[in-house]
């Protein structure tokens, strides 16, 4: 559960901003790992909250999807890791 959880967020957001330049390829990876490092420290701590940690994801990712630009993916990965502190 824990490793599909953070594999499809990580996916998710890769792939909704793979076509933005500003945040280059470099960046996202790094924040990729930052975010699956937080995740799974968070998860290991709080396994009870998977679920909790599952909707609050969506909701950030969702909130995020349609993201115009490189600075808004970037910050869904650092919304997503500074809500996991």
């Amino acid at each position: 559960m824990k490793t599909f959880l953070i594999a499809a967020t990580c996916g998710l957001l890769i792939s909704s901003s793979s076509a933005f330049a500003a945040c280059t390829q470099a960046d996202l990876t790094k924040k990729a790992t930052d975010l699956q490092a937080a995740m799974t420290a968070y998860l290991q701590k709080n396994p009870a909250k998977a679920n909790e940690v599952m909707t609050r994801t969506q909701a950030i990712s969702a909130k995020y999807q349609s993201a115009a630009n490189a600075e808004e993916a970037c910050k869904a990965y650092d919304e997503l890791t500074a809500s996991l502190k």
